[in-house]
């Protein structure tokens, strides 16, 4: 090992003495990169070999390139880059031949890589990608056709080469057949390529020349009609080639015969319907020279809007189904959201948005998510339908009766109506959720709230208690901390303590609970060392294993409070290091040694 490196670093002699010899380094200076070589090189050649040792390296040498390039332009001197540069670039490509070659998968350095071929100037970076190209993994497989549409886009953008990128892209479909993005970005380039020779037909027909080589859409035409053929993705892959085709201004026919593709292999599918109502938005009416009013606009507006609406009743009729619905609702509330000075036109989207929401939910197929949209968008409500929004919100809760998000809905709704059956609701949305075992979390914590402002202390307390043992587990502890805040903000420091004493052996518990039963007693005036050391010992019981900032704060406590006895510092942190697990132990000793200098 030694001789290979000691030859590596011979091998930079005549870069270094060149280096020197025109006044970029001093002497001084070349001793220091040689000593850093050598360390770098001996990094690299251990028998287990790390990553970051090589990216260290990589990262080296490029900085060392930028150095040169800032002294070459400080100083005006450009010559010998053949002997200093160019080995340089040749070594850094060597560094990352032996790293990608060891981590093949690891996607990042073939991207390092391109980037550094791509800056420094060199044609290496296709054999690169190509090189990266050739490996076949599944699990990076979207990045890695990132790297194949680069490579086709560097060689069509930059080397000007369609048939180089034809050729790249076709090789990579053979590798990933599976990848929709490849198809269309393969598709895209076709079209560049056909809307340049149409800009170089015109300027030779503007020059009378006459100009050899296909001016159609035959690739075009071909590579749709192979996509068509091969690929099996549905409406979405279709309605994305058909949004390239509409990048450029010949493609009409083209347009045509994707849309009548679409139309016939998916007329059953909600996207379809879903794109043909939108399309209409498009298809404005014919330009007229006269001026147009603003009412004029409106009135345009309007219309295709209806039209849109109108392929849209027409789909739900054509296809029933809840994701068919929701396409059409959604256009609703885009449309609804959308500002306009017009009153009339807001209040027809308005008028429309609440007529679609209802013939969907009599249709019994109005999505569970789109209830919530309904009301929580206050669509009812801002159009003072507070009875209605409450007929919805019940309505939601008798179709969805399990779900614990509509029975949530339904009683904001109620609650903020200040309906008087606030109460009689929870009690029929737990005897509906009774089997579940969670997800009633966010109810629970609505009732108490709500709770806390209208009942009495004694209805409230009475609900907590209850709350702890029909939440799941893991839920209940948030309630026990909910319950441990409203006893100190509603009965004072002995009211909390009991509520501690009752809950404390009531497992499970969270380490917020400890620590805000100690932040209340270090808020009394006669705060007691005797409390808190049994509020940290309980929380340590739980959790010694994990938080080792537990320990550094008990032991700050014993050291700060006037009835704290330093001297128990050793024990706690004996206790400590043979407690804590893993990280936690270097953690804790380190930041127990700063505690010990006064740095912390």
């Amino acid at each position: 090992m030694a001789e290979r490196i000691e030859q590596r670093l011979e091998d930079r002699i005549p870069e270094l003495e060149q280096l020197e010899r025109v006044g970029l380094f001093t002497p001084k200076e070349i001793r220091a990169v040689l000593k850093k070589a050598s360390a770098l090189e001996y990094k690299i050649q251990r028998r287990a070999l790390r990553k970051e040792d090589f990216v260290s390296y990589i990262q080296y040498e490029i900085n060392l390139l930028e150095l040169i390039k800032k002294r070459r332009a400080r100083i005006g001197y450009s010559f010998k880059k053949e002997e200093i540069e160019s080995s340089i670039v040749h070594r850094v490509h060597s560094l990352f031949k032996r790293a990608t070659g060891k981590w093949k998968e690891d996607v990042q350095l073939w991207l390092s890589h391109v980037a550094f071929c791509k800056q420094w100037v060199t044609s290496k970076w296709v054999l690169v990608t190509g090189h990266l190209l050739c490996i076949k993994t599944n699990s990076f497989i979207s990045s890695v056709a990132a790297l194949w549409i680069m490579a086709a886009k560097w060689e069509m953008e930059t080397r000007l080469s369609s048939e180089s990128a034809r050729h790249l892209f076709l090789r990579a479909l053979r590798f990933h057949p599976e990848c929709p993005k490849l198809y269309q970005e393969y598709f895209r380039m076709e079209l560049m390529n056909a809307e340049k020779q149409r800009k170089e037909k015109k300027e030779f027909e503007q020059a009378k020349m006459d100009l050899v080589g296909p001016l159609n859409l035959r690739y075009c035409l071909v590579t749709y009609h192979t996509l068509e053929s091969v690929v099996l993705w549905g409406v979405e892959f279709h309605l994305a080639v058909l949004s390239i085709a509409k990048l450029f201004d010949f493609t009409q026919d083209l347009q045509k015969e994707i849309l009548e593709s679409l139309q016939t292999e998916y007329a059953d599918d909600p996207l379809t319907w879903d794109y043909m109502a939108r399309r209409e938005l498009g298809l404005g009416s014919l330009k007229s020279t006269e001026p147009t009013t603003k009412q004029m606009k409106v009135s345009e507006m309007t219309q295709r809007e209806e039209r849109c609406c109108a392929v849209f009743e027409e789909a739900v009729t054509a296809v029933p189904t809840e994701d068919m619905w929701k396409c059409y609702i959604t256009f609703c509330l885009e449309r609804c959201n959308r500002k306009t000075n017009s009153e009339e036109l807001k209040q027809k989207r308005l008028e429309r948005t609440l007529s679609v929401f209802s013939k969907a939910h009599e249709s019994s197929l109005l999505p569970e998510s789109l209830y919530k949209q309904w009301v929580r968008l206050q669509l009812l409500l801002e159009s003072n339908l507070s009875e209605k929004a409450t007929e919805v919100a019940e309505a939601a809760t008798k179709r969805f009766s399990l779900s614990a998000e509509m029975w949530q809905m339904r009683l904001q709704v109620l609650i903020q109506l200040k309906n008087d059956n606030v109460t009689q609701c929870f009690e029929e949305a737990f005897k509906h959720l009774k089997s579940k075992v969670c997800g009633t979390l966010p109810l629970w914590t609505l009732w108490v709230e709500w709770s806390e402002g209208t009942n009495s202390k004694q209805d409230t307390e009475a609900l907590y208690q209850r709350s702890l043992n029909a939440t799941a587990p893991a839920e209940s502890v948030t309630m026990k901390e909910k319950y441990l805040d409203w006893a100190y903000r509603n009965g004072g420091y002995k009211k909390v303590k009991r509520v501690f004493t009752s809950l404390h052996e009531n497992r499970p518990l969270s380490l917020d609970f400890f620590r805000k039963m100690i932040q209340i007693e270090k808020e009394q005036e006669s705060c007691k060392m005797l409390h808190l050391r049994e509020y940290y010992e309980r929380a340590l019981r739980e959790f010694g294993s994990t938080e080792s900032d537990l320990w550094l704060d008990y032991i700050k406590e014993e050291l700060s409070h006037p009835q704290g006895k330093p001297e128990n510092c050793g024990s706690i942190h004996w206790r400590a290091v043979k407690m804590l697990q893993g990280d936690q132990v270097e953690d804790f000793i380190s930041k127990y040694t700063l505690l010990q200098t006064g740095h912390l």
